[in-house]
């Protein structure tokens, strides 16, 4: 047992105290014994690596049960043992009901003590672990944004992705921001203090391509009066995005299939082997298995850039995100326009989740900046989107009215309001299905269920 898992032991009877500190000492636990609640409860305050706590039910002054309601208020994570006599088993009963993780009857069998304790030790450390893990991904990973399903498993393949040396290839739609992932995987890799560079194959007239790609000597074509660096030799030790891979002239195939092989180019005119250390990370919103099946796109090029690949879901298959994006979108173009008190209405945000936005999370970037800019009042209502938005405006789903009562801010709206009209549109989709309308939101069937009870949202079907 790792030493460091600390327990706070309370038990006013002496004998007892030693015995149950001895058994639990005895296999590596750091255990601060105290005789009653409030010296206890002193040093839980003191010490938030507290794992969990083992409390009689009687005690003087301050009783178990006032220890699990001020414990859970100083450290909600804080795992709970209840230790009560034969006679108080309906008590121990209550207070797991009102979160207590387990309970002991007297007199306390040590076995059964170190395999309760151990079971709710690691219990939380396992909920430690992954709540650290969400905190690192969160909703965010680099300057992309996302709580939904499909982001979160996005964000812990980009975190297993990052470290390693493999080339790859990023596949989604227009708008849905391929560069952001390549930029974050460079930044959470190794790499991180080299270079990172993009560039836009479609861009680049393919006369000159290889130019910007391989660099050129002096003299090498008219015009080339000096040498250039391309950006294979400027991105060395770092990364180099291609962006548009699918636009790659089949001449250039070869030639960047060659490079990817060897790690070794020439410059355009130049005699000179130049070797380099890069990782290529390569986009495309195309289909690359049906361009080589056309023989658009080579396959052995293909199958060299795809060792990982990196799907990126639509903005329409995570509009639970929505309003984490609109509201984030919002905040910086108010700020850059002096417009600080800029907000959505509810009736706004719920078009906003319910439009399609073929154009993904760029078309819903330059929505909300034009908002902000042409919004007459501090309020973004209905009136005020662009007529494409604005005759979407759908009816409000059974159930529940669709716009919450009251003045709706910002705050509340990512925080409670918004959260319900998110619930209400997805059961809209999936008609009333809570499993289906669960995927959809990214949440389990459970937390679901809570969130109807919560925001009192009736008439839906359970689901398979």
């Amino acid at each position: 047992m790792n030493d460091t898992v600390s327990i706070i032991l309370i038990e006013d009877e002496e004998p007892n105290r030693r015995t149950l500190k001895r058994a639990l000492t005895s296999v590596g636990y750091d255990v601060a014994d105290f005789a009653g609640a409030d010296p206890a409860l002193d040093h839980l305050r003191n010490h938030a690596e507290v794992t969990m706590i083992i409390t009689d039910l009687m005690l003087p002054g301050t009783d178990g049960f006032g220890v699990l309601d001020q414990a859970r208020k100083i450290n909600p994570d804080v795992g709970i043992l209840m230790v009560t006599g034969h006679g108080s088993v309906e008590s121990a009963v209550d207070a797991m009901k009102r979160g207590a993780d387990d309970y002991l009857t007297k007199p306390v069998d040590l076995f059964e003590l170190r395999k309760r304790t151990s079971a709710i030790v690691e219990k939380r450390m396992l909920s430690r672990r992954v709540d650290e893990l969400e905190k690192r991904l969160g909703e965010k990973f680099g300057n992309l944004i996302g709580r939904s399903k499909a982001m979160e498993g996005l964000f812990r393949q980009m975190d297993l992705v990052a470290p390693a040396r493999s080339n790859v290839l990023i596949i989604g739609e227009s708008g849905t921001g391929k560069e952001l992932v390549a930029n974050a995987l460079h930044e959470h890799s190794p790499r991180r203090d080299a270079r990172f560079l993009p560039i836009n194959c479609a861009a680049i007239p393919a006369e000159i391509l290889e130019s910007e790609l391989f660099g050129h000597e002096k003299g090498a074509f008219t015009g080339a009066s000096a040498r250039k660096v391309g950006k294979f030799e400027l991105a060395d030790g770092g990364t180099l995005f291609l962006d548009e891979i699918g636009e790659l002239p089949l001449e250039m195939q070869v030639k960047l299939l060659r490079v990817l092989e060897q790690r070794e180019f020439m410059r355009v005119g130049g005699t000179e082997t130049i070797r380099v250390d890069i990782r290529l990370v390569a986009a495309t919103n195309q289909d690359l298995e049906k361009m080589v099946e056309e023989r658009q796109f080579r396959s052995d090029l293909y199958y060299r850039l795809k060792v990982v690949t990196i799907q990126i879901p639509p903005l329409r298959d995570r509009e639970g995100d929505i309003p984490l994006l609109a509201n984030q979108f919002l905040e910086r173009f108010a700020k850059e326009n002096e417009r600080k008190e800029l907000r959505f209405s509810a009736d706004a945000m719920r078009v906003l989740v319910g439009h399609r936005w073929e154009g993904n999370v760029r078309e819903l970037k330059n929505t909300v900046e034009s908002l902000v800019v042409l919004a007459p009042n501090d309020e973004i209502g209905v009136e005020d989107l662009p007529p494409e938005l604005a005759r979407d405006v759908p009816a409000a789903p059974a159930g529940g009215s669709a716009t919450p009562a009251g003045d709706a801010s910002g705050e509340d709206l990512t925080m409670g309001e918004i959260e319900r009209l998110a619930i209400l549109r997805a059961l809209e989709k999936t008609d009333g299905n809570r499993t289906q309308a669960a995927e959809m939101l990214g949440i389990g069937l459970r937390t679901l269920q809570r969130k109807l009870k919560e925001y009192r949202i009736a008439g839906t079907a359970e689901g398979n």
